[in-house]
């Protein structure tokens, strides 16, 4: 288990302050915020890169606030990669191994393994400079992995890749996160929190406003900033299946969705902003084919009008104007009609 205990550093007019989160052994942390949110400044606080200005990082059980680099059993991969121009990719890997002096044998083993696991086996002899963006990636991850790290620590890993090597690399970070490897992630982009995290931690201005699985995070954000910042109360998992015509069907467990998605059929999530969920008194007659009947559950103040909730089986955001929640009379216990048009539904695959 990390343990981040009061951390707080300043850095110039930027300040760090009150930082306290746990990540459980074997958990995929997600800390998600704007840029310049100091994400990255706790990263490597952690990580020993920048000095502690107070507070106590502990690394299942062991304090590390005050160790060197090397000793903190933490691996880092940053988001230009790194990697040693000069060395080849089975250098680059090899390295950690032999500064802790480990046998030939024991390096050419243990390079072999982790390029297997990384899909790298075939380039070891290259040159970084031949490589693209997501061979870099591969190659840093190996190398960050190749001491057996407790907690690997990923400092917006994908931000510079195209949208295929994201797809890509999530999956090798789901697959190095299922052997058991702690991971703690920092990004700005809250698909990949969605797509990658157990547990996420907003940090907003040096200090975190909220943790919580991706769920209860973008479904019940505790404050005005989180709300801002997801803007995603509409966030629910399930499957995409295929429909009889260009349409096609998402179930989740409480309800379906009809969409327009060229994504093959499989798991994944679907994301309704609140912007386009309309309500009404009666059934409506739009070209929208997703009509439900549903409860309000309650109405509330949102950066710009009022957030309804209404119960459909889910509880679905709605932002309407406080115009429109006069003129349809809306209050709790009110049945109402919500309609969405499939065209409005994301989906992410998973």
């Amino acid at each position: 288990m990390l343990k981040v205990n009061d951390l707080s550093v300043k850095l110039g007019n930027f300040e760090l302050s009150g930082i306290s989160f746990a990540v459980e052994l074997g958990e995929y942390f997600v800390l998600l915020g704007n840029s310049g949110a100091g994400k990255s400044v706790l990263l490597q606080m952690i990580g020993g890169l920048i000095p502690v200005g107070g507070g106590r990082v502990l690394l299942n059980g062991r304090e590390i606030t005050g160790e060197k680099i090397q000793n903190r059993g933490v691996g880092l991969v940053f988001q230009d990669a790194a990697l040693f121009p000069h060395m080849s990719v089975f250098n680059n890997i090899a390295y950690p191994l032999k500064s802790k002096k480990f046998t030939t044998r024991q390096i050419e083993g243990r390079v072999g393994e982790l390029a297997e696991i990384t899909s790298i086996s075939h380039i070891l002899r290259r040159s970084p400079r031949n490589l693209s963006g997501g061979e870099m990636q591969r190659v840093a991850l190996a190398r960050a992995l190749a001491l057996e790290p407790e907690c690997l620590l990923l400092d917006e890993p994908l931000s510079s890749l195209d949208v295929q090597l994201r797809g890509e690399l999530r999956s090798l970070l789901r697959e190095i996160n299922g052997r058991g490897q702690t991971v703690v992630h920092v990004t700005h982009d809250y698909e990949e929190a969605v797509l990658l995290a157990k547990r996420i931690g907003v940090i907003e201005k040096g200090s975190i406003v909220q943790t919580g699985s991706p769920a209860e995070v973008f479904q019940h954000p505790r404050s005005e900033f989180v709300a801002r910042f997801t803007g995603i109360r509409n966030f629910f998992g399930g499957t995409l299946r295929e429909g009889d015509t260009s349409l096609k069907h998402f179930t989740g467990p409480d309800q379906q969705f009809t969409l327009l998605s060229d994504e093959p059929p499989g798991e994944g999530f679907v994301v309704i902003r609140a912007e386009d969920v309309i309500i009404s008194d009666s059934k409506p007659l739009s070209s929208a084919v997703n009509n439900f009947k549903g409860r309000v559950i309650s109405i509330g103040p949102a950066r710009i009008g009022s957030e309804v909730i209404v119960d459909i089986g889910v509880e679905v955001g709605a932002l309407l104007s406080d115009e429109s929640v006069a003129a349809l009379q809306l209050k709790a216990g009110k049945e109402v009609w919500l309609s969405i048009k499939a065209s409005a539904i994301k989906f992410i695959r998973k």
